[in-house]
């Protein structure tokens, strides 16, 4: 095992962010350090306006830091360009959002291919196909987003997540656009993918008994961690 496989599978050290500009501009995320183990499922909890979504972003490689430091997957994002930034988190973060962020003119077969066409997978379509069909979806490979509901649209982008195997999985508020029963199928398709292929999963949630599913529980407040998180 190498030193970056053997290391956590999210490294923060004394993360800053302020978003905005000007006197409108906001501190954020204050002097963040936390370490995700590999294989681990975090639960991230706070207040609405906690920084919780930034956080992740900064995790996924989506926002950069202002200071500090940023590693994942034995990797420092802060050292990487935009173009290497793109293709590493293409390779090694699946994110799930609230909003599903499907291509409107793309079929759920297009969608769940492209990452894996980005990175030069190869035989893209038949495992966008086996991902589909993984998530429940085998006889809606042909359908636009308009035609599915939004929980076979957050299947889609579960299986868009997970169809190039990343070694991570992050999630903010995956069913908060969804009814309570749907909400439920999805996470746990979630946590099957994180048991099943060993996946290091955070998990932004303002349901604290969603986040008890998981190994561990981070709670932020006005932008830092509360408690022992690290």
């Amino acid at each position: 095992m190498t030193d970056a496989q053997a290391g956590p599978a999210i490294a923060l050290a004394g993360v800053n962010l302020s978003l905005g500009q000007g006197a409108a501009r906001v501190h954020i995320l204050k002097d963040i350090t936390l370490n995700i183990v590999r294989g681990e499922a975090a639960g991230l909890v706070g207040p609405s306006g906690s920084g919780k979504s930034t956080l992740l972003m900064v995790m996924a490689g989506l926002e950069r830091c202002d200071t500090g430091s940023v590693s994942v997957a034995g990797e420092p994002l802060t050292e990487l360009d935009e173009d290497r930034l793109a293709e590493f988190r293409g390779r090694n973060v699946g994110i799930v959002f609230q909003s599903f962020h499907l291509i409107p003119t793309m079929t759920a077969l297009e969608n769940v291919a492209v990452p894996l066409e980005l990175v030069g997978a190869a035989g893209a379509y038949d495992r966008a196909r086996a991902e589909l069909a993984a998530v429940g979806l085998g006889d809606r490979l042909d359908h636009y987003p308009a035609q599915l509901s939004g929980g076979e649209q957050q299947r889609v982008a579960l299986a868009r997540a997970l169809a190039p195997n990343p070694p991570i999985l992050v999630a903010d508020e995956p069913t908060g656009n969804l009814d309570e029963a749907t909400g439920r199928q999805i996470i746990d398709l979630l946590f099957a993918a994180h048991r099943e292929r060993g996946t290091t999963l955070v998990l932004v949630t303002h349901d604290n008994g969603l986040a008890a599913r998981c190994g561990r529980v981070i709670t932020l407040r006005s932008g830092r961690l509360d408690g022992a998180a690290a």
